[in-house]
């Protein structure tokens, strides 16, 4: 796995790349590093998503924190946004979200959050790395009464539930949605929460069985839940990942609604609202060219971070922001959520739509999507640490960017939790873009794959 953590947690295959152990010494080395001048048992909230993994990471971690002393409460299977929020209102010290996030079900990951609900900094996780990896500190063995106990929550999802529907400020009674809860954490909370406030839910996959999480379904497989909006009796679906810290919809029309129409849905009613602090939202360089457009044409000021909603958030923290999210479904509500919340995300876009009484594809008409075309490239852990320095690759990239001029933009970078290189093009032609992209692939396989 290289060093422990990419832009989203340590993620990698179950049992092989993320084992027990590790897991473990993950778990022991984060109730040192984010107690140190704490208290002599620091209480951790552990959540999960559905994968057949999960069960056993929960149980090497409960044993790794217990063995330095810390208490642990178990959440059961839950989105990863609820274990930011039950930690302070369950008083704890810190969060770990036991999920590998979009990927298929062989992958696990472990995200951790502070006592304040937020993902760790990096220099944290490089604190975690040092002790885990390199021995930096030996691990604490304290006995007898020193060492930590485990209970379970019995109102987790409830209370998070409870959350999401007191930031919602309109009913949505009479509304019919479809609901891909992609057969993981949203398939223990979304029919309540969105039942709750009004809505008739016809859910799909919304049955897991430890294997088929995200397996052709949710926000990463978009397909079915087109074809069920456009056979049913629906006004619009929306889609999870699988640890439903991301959201995505499809409109009446069957048209995909991505994290950057939805930012801009979601950007103009809080700025009608007096309520989009400094009149700005934060994106990522991957955010769509009219969004910036959209931001330009509306009297809105755009930022743009690196890719990753750990970095939107720094940012807007940094900043006095407090709004903004990714192209991927992630967006952050500051005002109700230290970090991504696909639920609450859809909750708010839900209300709009049942308060301006009209279809989604219509508010969408608010932002005009540039073309876009994404490549991704697997390449070896070598072709990787290269990539930065590879000259033919630069000199290509350049090129590209050449031909472009004003009226397109290429941006090729690595994933932070896949072996893969992403290579992105935006611009007014979507023949030359496609042609493009597709050069720079091959020509990125050919030298580093």
């Amino acid at each position: 796995m290289g060093r422990l953590f990419g832009t989203d947690g340590a993620r990698g295959i179950a049992n092989t790349e993320l084992t027990c152990e590790l897991a473990m010494n993950i778990g022991r080395a984060a109730a040192m590093v984010l107690t140190e001048n704490g208290n002599e048992h620091p209480k951790i909230l552990i959540g999960k998503d559905t994968r057949l993994s999960s069960d056993m990471l929960e149980g090497a971690l409960t044993a790794g924190l217990c063995s330095v002393g810390a208490d642990v409460v178990l959440l059961g299977v839950v989105p990863t946004p609820a274990v930011a929020y039950l930690i302070k209102k369950y008083h704890a010290d810190a969060g770990i979200m036991i999920s590998a996030s979009h990927n298929s079900f062989e992958f696990n990951g472990i995200k951790i959050f502070s006592g304040e609900g937020f993902k760790l900094p990096d220099a944290l996780e490089a604190k975690i790395e040092a002790i885990v990896l390199d021995g930096a500190k030996s691990y604490a063995q304290p006995v007898g009464n020193e060492l930590g106990s485990v209970t379970k929550a019995k109102r987790s999802a409830d209370d998070y539930i409870e959350h999401v529907i007191e930031t919602v400020p309109t009913r949505l009674d009479g509304m019919k949605v479809a609901i891909d809860c992609s057969n993981g954490s949203a398939s223990r909370t979304a029919e309540k929460l969105f039942t709750s406030l009004g809505a008739e839910c016809h859910l799909l996959f919304d049955k897991p069985d430890g294997t088929n999480i995200n397996d052709n379904c949710g926000s990463t497989h978009l397909e079915n839940l087109q074809r069920y909006v456009m056979e049913n009796d629906v006004e619009l679906g929306i889609a999870f990942d699988g640890d439903a810290d991301r959201c995505l919809a499809v409109d009446d029309n069957g048209n995909v609604v991505d994290g950057d129409f939805i930012m801009a849905i979601c950007a103009m009613d809080l700025h009608s609202n007096h309520r989009l602090s400094k009149d700005t939202a934060v994106g990522t360089v991957m955010s769509n060219m009219g969004f910036g457009c959209f931001c330009e044409d509306n009297g809105l000021n755009f930022v743009a971070t690196d890719v990753g909603d750990r970095y939107v958030l720094e940012e807007m923290r940094r900043s006095g922001y407090n709004f903004g999210g990714e192209q991927s479904g992630h967006v952050i509500f500051l005002d109700y959520s230290t970090t991504g919340d696909g639920e609450l995300t859809a909750a708010q876009l839900l209300s709009i739509v049942s308060r301006r009484k009209t279809k989604l594809s219509y508010i969408t008409k608010v932002m005009k999507q540039y073309p876009q075309v994404l490549v991704n490239v697997k390449v070896t852990a070598e072709g990787k640490e290269s990539f930065q320095t590879n000259q033919i690759i630069k000199d290509k990239i350049e090129s590209v960017q050449n031909e472009l001029g004003k009226n397109g933009r290429i941006l090729v970078r690595l994933s932070g939790t896949e072996p893969l290189v992403r290579v992105m093009l935006e611009g007014l032609d979507k023949e030359q873009i496609t042609r493009l992209a597709h050069e720079t692939a091959n020509l990125i396989k050919n030298t580093i794959g």
